[in-house]
């Protein structure tokens, strides 16, 4: 009787995936520093909302450059971006606490955004090499990852401020360096290059391939990006301004990210099965329909509206990514560079508009226009391709 046997390259490698996704929880932890953190710089120094917000900004405007490194790692391999992402994010994120005013904060921010942009753009694409023909669940696990981190780290930087010294607060960066050393020894035999990839493609062919599902994802993105700025960037702010203390207003963060995170593992997952339309129709449904419930409720009753908020309103991000790369063989990290440089500065500039119109009028009606504004998304969720299997990348 003949052994069949199971070519890698076609299965899902959970550990892999699995690795990857840590690497970007470590460093999405730090990132997570800067929301939790923004009660407290307009305290120290007396900003308003939107210098505050702008501060975010610093930490997207980087993420203009995906392209090009997207670009550079379908035809060079570039994991070493992924290696040293952990590290660099976390000295920068780490001085924050302890940085004297505007201007170093804005330096800080800017290198841990130029950190950031390296691997987003790379290191799901790496992620989908190990993912056979379950695409939205290797981007799932990579979602789970940052979301993970991004749950962490709210509550670790307050818990920092709360019990540590200033001085000390910086101390949180020892964790980056240890997991760019731990990446350093696993990462050895992989790359960044497509197997398909022949010939290097100048980035106006490129770009010309992708441009048909870009549309509309830019579109669906757009349409999120004032709510998901809110919830992600200004809710512990709004929740301060109601009367929360800083720890319960880290932690309703936290609270939001957890459920974001479970959301974001099940959707890829049954995005594979029952296809990536059917569940983004769900995400731009319920969320619009939760935001108003969320400030409405009072007490207790704003924790199981949070928790849905975050298990649908996070779920849609691992199907973008499963849609971007199933459409793009050749080209994933380009492609891939390209959604993440629109989503960031999207989302970037969403965060200035959040705190100008919180300025303006109050946060509960930003959320409010957040929520309509995702809901108009809805009809252009039938523009996306149908689905298709993703080809893998050089081993």
């Amino acid at each position: 009787m003949a052994i069949e046997t199971v070519n890698e390259e076609e299965t899902f490698q959970g550990g892999k995936v699995a690795l990857i996704a840590s690497a970007h929880g470590v460093h999405d932890t730090y990132t997570a520093f800067l929301p939790a953190l923004l009660p407290v710089l307009i305290s120290k120094f007396g900003f308003s909302n939107t210098t505050a917000g702008s501060l975010s900004v610093f930490l997207q405007i980087p993420s203009l450059f995906q392209p090009i490194i997207g670009h550079i790692a379908d035809n060079k391999n570039l994991k070493i971006l992924t290696v040293l992402a952990p590290a660099v994010t976390g000295v920068a994120m780490s001085l924050l606490a302890i940085a004297p005013g505007y201007g170093l904060l804005m330096v800080l921010l800017l290198l841990a955004g130029i950190s950031s942009a390296a691997l987003h753009a790379v290191s799901p694409v790496i992620g989908s090499s190990f993912a056979g023909d379950k695409l939205g669940r290797s981007m799932s696990y990579w979602m789970v990852g940052g979301e993970l981190g991004r749950s962490l780290g709210p509550l670790i930087i307050v818990t920092a401020i709360e019990y540590l010294t200033p001085g000390q607060v910086p101390w949180l960066m020892i964790g980056g360096f240890m997991t760019s050393i731990f990446l350093y020894y696993k990462l050895q035999d992989v790359s960044t290059l497509p197997v398909e990839k022949q010939n290097f493609t100048n980035w106006k062919t490129a770009f010309g391939k992708i441009r048909r599902v870009m549309i509309p994802v830019s579109i669906l993105v757009f349409a999120r990006a004032l709510a998901h700025a809110a919830l992600t960037t200004y809710l512990p702010t709004y929740m301060t301004t109601q009367g929360s203390a800083l720890w319960i207003a880290g932690a309703s963060l936290t609270i939001l990210q957890v459920a974001g995170m479970i959301g974001a593992l099940l959707a890829g997952w049954l995005s594979d099965r029952f296809g990536r339309r059917i569940m983004l129709l769900i995400s731009y449904i319920t969320v619009p329909f939760l935001i108003p419930l969320f400030l409405n409720a009072k007490g207790f009753w704003q924790i199981p509206v949070l928790i849905l908020i975050g298990f649908f309103a996070i779920a849609s991000v691992p199907i973008f990514l499963a849609v971007v790369m199933e459409n793009s063989p050749e080209n994933k990290s380009f492609a891939n560079g390209v959604y993440m440089a629109i989503s960031f500065i999207i989302n970037a500039i969403s965060v200035l508009l959040v705190g100008a119109l919180a300025d303006f009028t109050n946060f509960q009606t930003t959320f409010l226009v957040s929520a309509g504004l995702m809901a108009l998304g809805l009809p252009f969720i039938f523009m996306l391709p149908k689905m298709k299997s993703a080809p893998k990348l050089a081993g």
